[in-house]
């Protein structure tokens, strides 16, 4: 219970800190179509996994608490990518090519399939199959 309670606080932190830059970015008035504050976050995420990663393994001065709380709680919420990043990068790490480019490639695939096949069921819904 007290690890769901680390994780959960941080998980709050991270989502107050996801909408807050994405708010901000909107402060930012440019003529792209690229959504500024979803990059942001996700290049942001993926900065701080990757340290707090190296930080971690070469020191004591991370326990598993603290871990839980900055890496599952609060940039888990913050951004999955980051998550995906580092799990890549570890298996890229490891020797497992094949499977980082599988990783890469069902992670990307099996999302964008998801969500078009999200948005096909809720208009299949709406209009009442």
């Amino acid at each position: 219970m007290r690890e769901i309670l680390i994780i959960g606080t941080g998980g709050f932190i991270g989502a107050v800190l996801r909408y807050l830059a994405i708010l901000s970015m909107q402060l930012f008035k440019t003529k792209t179509s690229i959504p500024l504050g979803t990059l942001l976050v996700n290049v942001v995420g993926c900065l701080l996994i990757g340290y707090l990663a190296v930080v971690a393994e070469n020191s004591k001065l991370i326990s598993a608490d603290t871990r839980n709380f900055l890496v599952v709680g609060i940039l888990g919420a913050f951004t999955t990518f980051s998550t995906f990043g580092y799990e890549s990068v570890f298996l890229l790490k490891s020797g497992l090519n094949l499977h980082f480019v599988l990783n890469i490639v069902l992670q990307l695939v099996l999302g964008f399939a998801a969500v078009w096949g999200g948005m096909y069921l809720a208009r299949l819904f709406q209009r009442g199959l």
